[in-house]
């Protein structure tokens, strides 16, 4: 949970440079930040599942700790770049090291944990994304103080006490970050033997430890592994917005740096406590269908308060936040959980966790491009484009869960159990393709 709070926050503390005086010292004008911003994603997409497949061949020890000690040390650089080229190529590699971080631990966490007990695991393991909001705002109004430090201006250390953070963290990792369960050193062989024996038996005989060409056939030809990506593309602009831009927001509503990025603090933290709930309600109930649909609802009221803003109060605006926040939050974890729950067998999971966060941030690319300076204070743009892409999340998660429902009552009825048929070979390879495995929704 710590890595990934430094991961966000590496990843979303330009907002606060921002505030700081990043583009005056960097000579950045017209859309040069949203450029610096839309960089990253590009390398983040498209490094994500090529890690995973890594992932299976390396220790994620080493692995994981490894790509963190890198980012962190690009991290430095963004504070010691003198021109916005230099700021673009450490966005860009920042995004190829973090690529392979947050669904590699996904992965990782899912390797642990039965179905109906994973969403708690991946909704604490995701809240250090929430905190890192708060805790960007606190540490940048710290940091800020040391503008003029060693002349470096505030935001120059902003980057490079966060980089030296991670950099730091990156190596203690390697020694606390766990293998896999049939490696790991934490556990005796009767622990070990008891955790394989107690995933084994929610999955059933749905396997796939062989990645031949049936595999690849069937892992993609399933459309759960397309509708997840959509699914996350559609919620995940509700995070990148708000880190990106609150700060900023907060600023015209007419309020001083400090204090917006004071006040950005208690919106992250209450939707902490609205994931948190979120997934102890899910896991319990073993339930996510309408736990998606509730956090879309949500953030569709932030967002149209801030489309009717000119004339809503300013507290009315501030509370829109929070529900954009916490609507999001609401979902975003849940949808992660939702679809790795669906997929069994190694390495269909660790594609098709890869393939959503990876694919699924083409949101990222989009908040970072329909925020435009002109359009301030109102963002018309931003937060109705922003809207429709809640609605993309929702109407693919009425689907995925129609997929779901339907294929489980086709199995129930003894419609795919001519599988049972097939060599021995080929079956037990079949991974959520097993007739005898149950979808959940």
């Amino acid at each position: 949970m710590f890595l990934f709070l430094l991961a966000f926050l590496d990843r979303i503390n330009i907002g606060n440079a921002r505030l700081q005086g990043l583009e005056k010292d960097l000579g950045m004008e017209g859309h040069d930040y949203n450029i610096a911003l839309f960089i990253f994603f590009i390398p983040y997409i498209l490094f994500e599942v090529p890690s995973n497949l890594v992932l299976r061949k390396v220790p994620p020890s080493w692995w994981l700790s490894g790509i963190m000690f890198l980012w962190g040390i690009i991290t430095i650089c963004q504070g010691v770049t003198q021109s916005f080229g230099g700021l673009v190529a450490c966005r860009f590699l920042l995004g190829v090291f973090e690529a392979g971080f947050m669904p590699g631990c996904i992965y990782l966490i899912a390797m642990y944990y039965k179905r109906h007990e994973l969403q708690w695991r991946l909704n604490v393991f995701f809240s250090a994304s929430i905190l890192a909001g708060a805790v960007s705002g606190l540490l940048a109004y710290a940091i800020a103080k040391m503008d003029g430090v060693a002349g470096y201006s505030g935001w120059r250390w902003i980057f490079i006490i966060e980089g030296l953070a991670t950099v730091a963290a990156a190596i203690a990792a390697k020694f606390l970050i766990v293998d896999w369960p049939e490696q790991s050193t934490f556990l005796n062989d009767q622990e070990r033997a008891l955790l394989i024996q107690r995933l084994s038996e929610d999955r059933g005989e749905a396997q796939m430890n062989r990645f031949d060409k049936p595999a690849i056939k069937r892992t993609f030809t399933d459309i759960k592994l397309y509708l997840g990506p959509i699914m996350y593309f559609g919620i995940v602009n509700t995070g990148y917005a708000t880190s990106f831009f609150t700060p900023t927001i907060l600023k015209q509503l007419g309020w001083t740096s400090v204090r917006a990025q004071v006040m950005s603090i208690p919106i992250y933290l209450v939707a902490t406590v609205i994931a948190l709930a979120t997934a102890f309600a899910s896991d319990r109930l073993r339930h996510r269908f309408a736990f998606t649909i509730t956090g879309c609802i949500i953030a569709t009221i932030g967002y149209v308060l801030l489309l009717c803003q000119s004339s809503v109060p300013v507290g009315a605006r501030y509370f829109a936040l929070y529900a954009i926040t916490g609507g999001g939050y609401m979902t975003q974890p849940i949808l992660m959980g939702w679809l790795s729950n669906n997929m069994a067998g190694h390495y269909k999971q660790s594609i098709a966790s890869a393939m959503q966060i990876g694919f699924g941030n083409c949101g990222g690319l989009v908040a970072s491009n329909v925020f435009f300076d002109s359009e301030a204070p109102t963002y018309v743009t931003g937060f109705g484009v922003s809207l429709g892409m809640v609605w993309i999340c929702g109407v693919a998660c009425v689907v995925f869960f129609a997929y779901l429902h339907r294929e489980n009552r086709i199995r129930e009825q003894g419609k795919r159990d001519h599988r049972y048929q097939w060599a021995q070979e080929e079956l037990e390879n079949l991974g959520d393709d097993h007739p005898s495995f149950r979808f959940t929704y």
